[in-house]
């Protein structure tokens, strides 16, 4: 494979970034996400990809429900507390304000355009990511906004690089 000719068709992709919440046993959960898809238009389903290396997905591979929140240009400050903290060791939603969604997910309430998610399975294909498919329990939307895109947080540095897998106990 020519990985330059794939990262350059990935980049003109240019994928919007979310922030996926999950949580389990009073345990919360969060991370930036730029995988993630439209799976099925009846009943809607909904992909996302999470990376082994993170907190988010420990937490995300016994817990039954997610929210998906649709980042807009003017979150820059959510991206980088999501995609540069690590959960193990930072409480990600302090100083927030939230809302519990179902299976008690944390909602972020600067966030109105997001989605409840039940898991239906993880796949997982030896990558250093899985895929949470899902069914859509509920979707909320505002007015229309631009998304904020994988282009304009590059400059973040992520909390784990995709190498760093955890083993799970």
């Amino acid at each position: 494979m020519n990985k330059r000719s794939f990262d350059q068709l990935m980049a003109a992709v240019d994928a919007p970034l979310i922030v996926v919440t999950t949580a389990l046993d009073g345990e919360k959960a969060g991370c930036l996400a730029g995988f993630h898809t439209q799976s099925s238009i009846g009943p809607a389903g909904y992909c996302v990809w999470l990376s082994k290396a993170n907190h988010t997905y420990r937490v995300g591979l016994r817990a039954t429900h997610f929210a998906v929140h649709f980042l807009t240009d003017a979150d820059m400050a959510l991206a980088e507390r999501f995609g540069t903290l690590s959960g193990e060791d930072t409480d990600k939603f302090a100083g927030l304000d939230l809302e519990t969604g179902a299976g008690g997910v944390p909602l972020l309430t600067a966030c109105p355009n997001r989605m409840a998610l039940e898991r239906v399975t993880i796949l997982d294909d030896g990558g250093d990511h899985v895929c949470l498919t899902t069914r859509v329990l509920s979707a909320e939307s505002g007015a229309d906004f631009a998304p904020l895109r994988l282009s304009d947080a590059s400059h973040l540095d992520p909390g784990h690089e995709s190498e760093e897998r955890a083993i799970q106990p």
